[in-house]
């Protein structure tokens, strides 16, 4: 303790005290004109530029999509998902998954339920009603599984913390935030539950797909993907048929391999030869029952699929490659053309039973 019965020490207690008023003041005044760092720290990181350039400068939408991603939660889950994807696997074990008598079955049920609806779509879209049908059946077994993550957090976990795919998920939110500002997309952003890629209704549209193709096809107003059945049908064939749908021509056919051929390749999914060039090295189309057969130029590429017995070779078509523009995986699109083969057998077979052919 000090001792102020000295007159040097009083003096000098005095003048400390003096100084220190003086310097806290300084920092009350610094701290002040410095930004509060509650304010600059993010929930997530990234958020503040991604509200920012999704609101183009409108302050207000700025502050209504911070709100949104405030509110977002990180699901560990969903990096787990799409770290190892279904697409991943080999046809042997893909297939399995889709083609199932519950599946066909599914179909069946779902066809006959809205015939109205999947007639309108293919005459107005000219798109096959069973590929719309299995669509439908491989994305969510007909509604059963529309997904069970909210699309905010599923989005928001993609875009701001898993940089492989970072830059796509980043505009797929900023779409989905934008939502708002499309009259027919009548959707609560804090509610809306999809897949762990953010896909939503039972088509699985992602935002960026939802507004470039979804449509009113019962004309209400407003674009249903979850429950209105027109809704749903005529955006996946709108979605097919802006892609490139050719109507009445073939999908995908298994290859006879002549004895001379060379080596098998595959081309990938995009047509690049014809059908005769490819005849021309020993590789010509096989017959499929109810698929139209193909002209010499017609358009075409080759695939190979690993399946049970070993390798399973196929010449693909453009329509084939329209079905990979939902998804790229042409295992994907083989279990959808492969679905939409059964399903239509079936409803043939239960029609003739029922006599409603």
């Amino acid at each position: 303790m000090l001792n102020f019965r000295s007159p040097y020490l009083l003096c000098a207690a005095l003048v400390l005290t003096s100084l220190l008023s003086v310097s806290t003041h300084a920092d009350a005044q610094t701290a002040a004109k410095q930004p509060s760092t509650a304010v600059t720290i993010e929930k997530h990181p990234g958020m503040r530029a991604l509200a920012k350039m999704a609101a183009e400068g409108d302050a207000k939408r700025e502050a209504s999509y911070m709100a949104l991603l405030e509110g977002a939660v990180y699901q560990q889950s969903i990096i787990d998902a799409i770290s190892r994807p279904a697409e991943g696997k080999a046809w042997k074990d893909y297939r399995p998954i889709f083609l199932t008598p519950a599946r066909i079955a599914g179909g069946v049920k779902f066809w006959r339920e809205n015939r109205a609806a999947l007639a309108h779509a293919e005459e107005k879209y000219k798109v096959p009603a069973n590929y719309i049908v299995a669509i439908i059946g491989v994305e969510t077994l007909y509604g059963a599984n529309v997904g069970k993550y909210r699309v905010l957090d599923a989005l928001t976990t993609l875009a701001l913390y898993y940089p492989p795919r970072a830059e796509f998920f980043a505009g797929e939110l900023r779409q989905f935030l934008k939502f708002s500002q499309v009259p027919s997309i009548q959707i609560d952003a804090t509610k809306a539950v999809g897949s762990y890629a953010g896909a939503m209704g039972l088509g699985q549209f992602i935002p960026t797909s939802y507004v470039k193709f979804a449509v009113d096809g019962d004309g209400d107003g407003k674009i249903d993907l979850w429950q209105s059945k027109t809704d749903i049908t005529a955006s996946v064939a709108n979605y097919f048929s802006v892609h490139g749908w050719q109507y009445g021509e073939p999908v995908v056919a298994r290859t006879r391999i002549a004895q001379h051929a060379g080596a098998v390749l595959d081309t990938g999914v995009l047509p690049t030869t014809t059908v005769k060039a490819l005849a021309k090295l020993g590789y010509r189309v096989q017959s499929t029952p109810g698929q139209p057969k193909p002209k010499p130029g017609t358009k075409a590429s080759m695939i190979v699929l690993e399946g049970e017995l070993g390798p399973e070779h196929f010449i693909s078509f453009q329509n084939f490659y329209v079905i990979t523009r939902y998804n790229r995986s042409p295992l994907y699109a083989m279990a959808v053309h492969q679905l939409a083969g059964e399903i239509a057998l079936e409803m043939q077979r239960t029609d003739k039973q029922s006599g409603t052919q």
